[in-house]
């Protein structure tokens, strides 16, 4: 396993998907193709029925000999070759003839490994939806929780934590719309031969194709070139803009649950321990998981990218990164997800820190609501200019923003002392916040989206 790890992933249920990163899980990966492509072979009569059925009945896990195929690999220093050879022996002696008949090593294995991720992704989309409804009930429960809204790291204007979460549900709702678009180009099945053109199968070979990724569900390739790598790229390219939304969600529960925010925390189970030297620590375990590995997802793209403009019909060197690649990206993306489900499920909420917090300025995160009172008064950019005096005065000068609010002759002339109070409330300036938390966890919850 190539993901980074904390002692955290080790209790986190992983619903069967790191199952399909096992070498065992591997190889039965390349038998279901050569199962398939047998299969199919017969249906347009390229190869006997009754090959194709003995073929098919031997191409699993148990028929094949492990050890063997360990000691060809050695020996051969193939590796694929050696399964074949194996699989092969466990077929009768007239069957064993149509073995990985009319294609090429990186047909089955880029097959199969396909087949992985489209059984990667199926999983992955579960846990996906599962945070999609963890994060809406988030939305739902906190639409009018009023904390402050940040940019550039400042104050900026009031919102609710709700709103914050249909952010992220927004995003996530486009991810899933994005990695579903392209599955129809990723999860597809390649028996062109060595350069994808059908060479030693002719048109018959085509009807093969389309009859194992039938078979398969999966897609059949229109030109089952093994230079076309730019779906791959797409995979892992969508894989990384997953993490990034959730990358996002474990940005800021790392920076809000620290002393200085407090706003939210992880869940705390009694007995953890967050360091060796510090007894108070209780650290985002989560939350740096999520991040670590999305951090590292990152970098696996711009290998694919690299690779991606290879010259001629094939490349080894190419097809070995995007392997490999590939691999990388699912396993880190499994560490992301599982995480991120949990973190959503269990994540702790203080709504009166965040009501402390945004009363930080004194009702200074305000302002606009303030000019924008004023402008039928005095103009825009006049508006502007006597907020923006106020605000610096009060900040500077270390004053009370009611005070010197109170003060200033206009604003004196125009407001009373309780219509300055109620200016100065930040849950009085939320906009559409609570409406927007409302219908993006709405979309979710009633399968709108």
């Amino acid at each position: 396993m190539r993901a980074l790890y904390d002692s955290k992933s080790k209790t986190i249920d992983h619903q069967g998907m790191k199952d399909l990163f096992t070498h065992e899980a591997r190889v039965q990966s390349w038998l279901d193709v050569e199962g398939a492509l047998a299969l199919a072979q017969a249906k347009v009569g390229i190869i006997p029925a009754a090959a194709a059925e003995n073929i098919a009945a031997n191409c699993r896990l148990e028929r094949i000999d492990l050890a063997e195929v360990d000691r060809l690999l050695r020996q051969i220093g193939h590796g694929f070759v050696p399964v074949i050879k194996v699989l092969v022996k466990a077929c009768d002696a007239e069957s064993g003839k149509y073995v990985h008949y009319g294609v090429t090593t990186q047909n089955i294995q880029q097959t199969a490994h396909l087949l992985i991720v489209k059984k990667f992704h199926q999983k992955l989309m579960k846990f996906v939806n599962d945070t999609l409804v963890n994060l809406a009930h988030l939305a739902k429960t906190h639409k009018n929780t009023l904390m402050a809204g940040r940019t550039h790291g400042k104050h900026a204007l009031p919102i609710t934590y709700g709103y914050k979460v249909s952010v992220w549900i927004y995003e996530l709702l486009a991810a899933v719309e994005r990695m579903q678009e392209a599955e129809k180009r990723v999860f597809t099945v390649m028996m062109g031969g060595a350069v994808g053109a059908f060479h030693a199968t002719g048109e018959p070979g085509r009807a093969v194709q389309d009859l194992v990724a039938e078979q398969l569900g999966m897609y059949s390739m229109p030109v089952p070139s093994r230079s076309a790598r730019v779906f791959r790229a797409e995979y892992i390219t969508n894989l990384c803009l997953l993490a990034t939304t959730l990358h996002k969600i474990a940005e800021e529960v790392y920076q809000t649950s620290s002393e200085e925010f407090g706003e939210v925390s992880e869940a705390f189970t009694k007995g953890t321990v967050g360091s060796s030297t510090m007894p108070q620590k209780v650290n985002p375990k989560l939350a740096k998981g999520i991040i670590a590995n999305a951090q590292k997802l990152y970098s696996v793209l711009t290998a694919a990218l690299y690779v991606c403009p290879r010259p001629f019909e094939a490349d080894s060197s190419a097809y070995f990164i995007f392997d490999a690649s590939l691999q990388e990206g699912i396993e880190l993306m499994a560490e992301i997800i599982l995480r991120a489900e949990e973190l959503t499920r269990t994540l702790v909420i203080n709504p009166e820190r965040m009501h402390d917090n945004v009363m930080l300025t004194h009702g200074l995160i305000n302002s606009e609501k303030i000019m924008m009172k004023l402008v039928d008064k005095l103009g825009k950019d006049p508006a502007h200019e006597l907020v923006y005096s106020m605000a610096m005065r009060s900040t500077h000068e270390r004053l009370e923003y009611s005070e010197v609010l109170s003060n200033d002759p206009v604003i004196a002339a125009n407001f009373t002392a309780q219509e300055i109070a109620e200016l100065l409330a930040p849950g009085s300036y939320t906009g559409l916040c609570a409406v927007l938390a409302d219908e993006l966890a709405e979309r979710v919850l009633c399968g709108t989206a």
